[in-house]
C-alpha cells in the first residue's frame, strides 16, 4: 500500500493519466491531503513536456507506474485501476481518450462509481474545443485578464497560476471532490469537465460585482482595485517593491499617518479617480525615498494594509512565513507545504517525487488486491 499517507483525503484513490499543467498540479493537491495517487507515465519520455528532471514538485507524494497507452495490454491495465479508484484526472484535448479506448463511457462501464474528471482551457465542448492554447490564451479569452495593466498599455502576462491553479487546477479538485461524496451517496459515478475558461470567469465574480454596483469600469486603471495610489505597488530606494492596499478609509487613515501626510489636504480625496495619477506620482516619489527594509520597519504588521513585494526565496525566509512553515526545502528544492491545514487529520510533510514507473509493481499489487 501507499505509505506515509496521511490526511483528509486518506483512502481516497485517484488515477493520473500524465500530463502537463492544471491536472498535475490538482493530482499533487489531492496527494498533499492524503489521497493515494497514481500517475500513468508513458514508457518513453514525452518529448512535448518541459524536462525538469526529477524537479517534478506535482509529481510530489503520487506513485508512478509506466503503460504503454498504444497497446490493448496498456489500455487493460488502465482499465483493471479504473476498477479499483474513485477519480481519475486527464488533460488531454477532447476525443483523445475516447481514441485509446479509455473515454468516460468506457470507464464508467468498469466502474459505475467513478467520478472521471476532464481538465481542459476550453471545456469539451464550443467552437475552440479543439484548438490549442495555454494559460495565457485561456485567461484573455475569459475576461480574467483585461485588467492586469495600466490605461493605454496592454495587459502584463501574468504568471500561469489564474488559468492553469486558480481557474484550472482547483476547479477541477472541487469538482473530483464533490463528485465523489455524490457517488458515495447514490452509488452513481460521473464527468467533471473542468474548463479553465469556466474557471476563471467564475473566479472574476467579486469584479464583476464592483462592476455591476458601478464601482469597476471597462478602463483598466481607473477602478477600485487597479486604480488607487493607496492599492497599487512602488519602487523603493534600493530598487525593491512594496505593496499597499488600504482599501477602507481607516485604513487609508492610517496609512496617511504613517507616511507623515495625515494633515496633507491633497490626499483628502483619496476616492476621487481624478486624482488618482497626481496622488499615485506623489507615493511614488515618497516610497522611493527609503529602501524596502525601511518601510517593512515602519509598515509591516500595521492596519496600513502593506506587504514587501518578494522574491519566492525571499519569502521563504520571511518571519511570519517561516513561523507558519508555508515553504519547505526537501532535497535542497523549495516547495510550498500542503494547504489549507486541518485540526483532526493534517497533511503529512510533502512526499518524495516519483522515478518514471517506480512503482508499477506494488501499484498493480495492491490495487488490484482490494
Amino acid at each position: 500500500m501507499a505509505s506515509n499517507k496521511q490526511g483528509p483525503l486518506t483512502g481516497i484513490r485517484v488515477l493520473e493519466i500524465a500530463g502537463i499543467g492544471p491536472g498535475p498540479f490538482c493530482g499533487m493537491l489531492l496527494a498533499d491531503l492524503g489521497a493515494d495517487v497514481v500517475v500513468v507515465d508513458r514508457v518513453n519520455a514525452d518529448t512535448e513536456r518541459v524536462d525538469v528532471g526529477n524537479n517534478d514538485i506535482a509529481s510530489r507524494g503520487k506513485r508512478s507506474i509506466a503503460v504503454n497507452l498504444k497497446t490493448p495490454e496498456g489500455v487493460r491495465t488502465v482499465l483493471e485501476l479504473v476498477e479499483q479508484c474513485d477519480a481519475l484526472i486527464e488533460g488531454m484535448r477532447p476525443g483523445v481518450m475516447e481514441r485509446l479506448g479509455l473515454g468516460p463511457d468506457v470507464c464508467l462501464q468498469h466502474n459505475p462509481r467513478l467520478v472521471y474528471g476532464r481538465m481542459t482551457g476550453w471545456g469539451q465542448s464550443g467552437p475552440l474545443a479543439h484548438a490549442a492554447g495555454h494559460d495565457l490564451n485561456y485567461i484573455a479569452l475569459s475576461g480574467a485578464l483585461w485588467y492586469a495593466g495600466q490605461p493605454g498599455e496592454p495587459p502584463v502576462t501574468p504568471p500561469s497560476l489564474i488559468g492553469d491553479v486558480g481557474g484550472g487546477a482547483m476547479y477541477l479538485a472541487v469538482g473530483l471532490l464533490a463528485g465523489i461524496m455524490s457517488a458515495r451517496a447514490t452509488g452513481q459515478g460521473q464527468v467533471v469537465d473542468a474548463a479553465i475558461v469556466d474557471g476563471t470567469a467564475h473566479m472574476m465574480t467579486l469584479l464583476l460585482t464592483l462592476q455591476a454596483s458601478g464601482k469597476m469600469t471597462p478602463a483598466r486603471g481607473q477602478s477600485l482595485l487597479d486604480g488607487p495610489h493607496w492599492y497599487n505597488t512602488y519602487r523603493c530606494a534600493d530598487g525593491g517593491f512594496i505593496s499597499v492596499g488600504s482599501l477602507e478609509p481607516k485604513f487609508y487613515q492610517q496609512l496617511r499617518e504613517k507616511l507623515g501626510v495625515a494633515d496633507d489636504r491633497a490626499f483628502d480625496n483619496g476616492y476621487d479617480s481624478r486624482n488618482w495619477p497626481t496622488l499615485r506620482e506623489r507615493f511614488a516619489e515618497l516610497f522611493a525615498s527609503r529602501t524596502r527594509d525601511e518601510w517593512c520597519a515602519l509598515l509591516e504588521g500595521t492596519d496600513a494594509c502593506f506587504a514587501p513585494v518578494l522574491t519566492p526565496d525571499e519569502a521563504a525566509a520571511h518571519p511570519h512565513m517561516k513561523a507558519r512553515e508555508v515553504y519547505t526545502r526537501d532535497g535542497g528544492i523549495l516547495q510550498a507545504s500542503p494547504a489549507p491545514r486541518f485540526s483532526a487529520t493534517p497533511a503529512a510533510r510533502p512526499g518524495a517525487i516519483p522515478r518514471r514507473g517506480e512503482h508499477t509493481d506494488s501499484v498493480l499489487k495492491d490495487w488490484q488486491a482490494r
